[in-house]
């Protein structure tokens, strides 16, 4: 099952910031990939999505960028600024909470092993 682009567009920025905190630095088709892989294709997010968050991420203040070239590539990369560090680990507890209360508000059990 694929999670709908609805569920994940409240969650965009969160994914994107703890992605860079354990990653240091990463480019757009890299943090896709990475998604990707963690979620076992059940987040697939497009670049239409991940493109505009990084640039408002970057407009808040939260990632830095590097350019690098590779041949006649370039390739931008993203990491957290100082502020961004802060703001994920803020956004990170933010989201455990909304889903222990959605748990309780949806009256949702544990899954057991």
């Amino acid at each position: 099952m694929i999670f709908s682009s609805e569920l994940i567009k409240g969650t965009m920025k969160t994914i994107v910031l703890k992605l860079l905190a354990d990653n240091k630095k990463m480019y757009g088709y890299e943090i896709t990939q990475r998604v990707k892989q963690l979620t076992m294709d059940k987040i697939q997010i497009t670049e239409g999505a991940l493109y505009p968050t990084l640039h408002a991420l970057e407009s808040e203040g939260l990632l830095t960028t590097e350019t690098e070239y590779i041949g006649k590539r370039v390739r931008k990369y993203y990491s957290l600024s100082p502020s961004g560090k802060t703001r994920t680990k803020e956004k990170v507890i933010e989201i455990a909470d909304f889903m222990e209360t959605m748990q309780i508000l949806l009256d949702i059990k544990p899954r057991t092993a």
